[in-house]
């Protein structure tokens, strides 16, 4: 039936009904992307320069943007409280993953055990997870201050001082980080013993062969996890809103985070034009830091013959 229609529309030779046949099978996804992906892009574009509050929308030109910058104070708070997130979280989630998985790449008693211990946590999502954490970071009975108090340190308020909010994110963080560890193990276990054998006929210490071998051959794998590091740091959203408890970024606005801020800007104040430009200049800061990370991984990445990084 389709070689009949194809006939009709001029399209006789082979090699253009392969490729006809190639666009029909991938409409699907084309209808897809177009419907569910470009379409409302387009249209959080250009909402983003109206008062748009889902009933109304009147072009209002940049003053949504300058609003973002110059009115709403709430706005620098929550993208400073994001960059303090981010600037933490990344590198400690990054080197964590890195230490672990050179320490379980060792032949240990219980090395199978201990791979699943630290890899379950990172399966373990949700708000029930994030319930989890706030018995453990109770500051009276919960089992991170009781720990720290047996070797005499009083532990602070964890969810209710402003200044131990974020940390106490970054630790809960960093008690998942067995999903990239996973990825280091996998690449650890295929670097050749050649190399380290022949380091050490060298003369080289443990620590030189890490920075100069281990380091090199993992820093593709650590330029993936940095740039999903990077797009995932900023996206963060649910536990400033559940550990808030209302999701007004309580205590003292520490838990106000970026996406949670455009969050009730779109769904508590309705002002989804302005949500919409904030989520705009979200995805410029991304593109920008994404480029970048992209741009200097050249100095820095090692790739083994037939790798590349395009």
């Amino acid at each position: 039936m389709f070689g009949k229609v194809l006939d009709k529309l001029g399209i006789k030779t082979r090699k253009g009904k392969e490729n006809a046949y190639g666009y029909i099978f991938i409409l699907p996804w084309l209808i897809g992307i177009l419907c569910f992906t470009l379409g409302p892009m387009i249209f959080s574009l250009i909402t983003s320069f109206t008062n748009y509050n889902m009933l109304k929308m009147d072009f209002t030109g940049l003053a949504n943007y300058k609003k973002m910058f110059f009115q709403d104070q709430l706005f620098w708070k929550a993208l400073k409280n994001t960059l303090y997130y981010a600037l933490l979280n990344i590198p400690l989630i990054t080197a964590g993953g890195v230490i672990v998985a050179v320490i379980l790449n060792k032949s240990i008693f219980g090395l199978r055990t201990f791979r699943t211990i630290y890899y379950l946590p990172s399966i373990m999502v949700g708000v029930g997870t994030y319930f989890l954490w706030m018995l453990l970071l109770d500051p009276a009975n919960g089992l991170v201050n009781s720990a720290l108090a047996l070797i005499g340190i009083k532990g602070p308020a964890w969810l209710t001082d402003p200044n131990w909010t974020k940390p106490a994110i970054i630790l809960m963080h960093l008690w998942g980080l067995g999903g990239q560890m996973l990825l280091y193990l996998a690449r650890l276990q295929s670097i050749p013993q050649d190399y380290y054998e022949a380091a050490s006929l060298d003369g080289a210490s443990g620590f030189k062969k890490f920075t100069k071998i281990t380091v090199p051959l993992l820093s593709p794998i650590i330029f993936y996890n940095l740039t999903i590091g990077i797009i995932g740091a900023f996206q963060i959203f649910q536990e400033g809103y559940i550990f808030s408890g209302d999701g007004t970024g309580k205590p003292a606005g520490s838990l106000l985070f970026y996406n949670l801020h455009l969050w009730n800007q779109a769904f508590k104040n309705f002002k989804t034009g302005y949500a919409n430009a904030m989520c705009w200049f979200l995805f410029a800061v991304v593109m920008i830091l994404t480029v970048i990370n992209q741009k200097i991984s050249n100095k820095w990445v090692y790739y083994e013959e037939g790798e590349s990084n395009d």
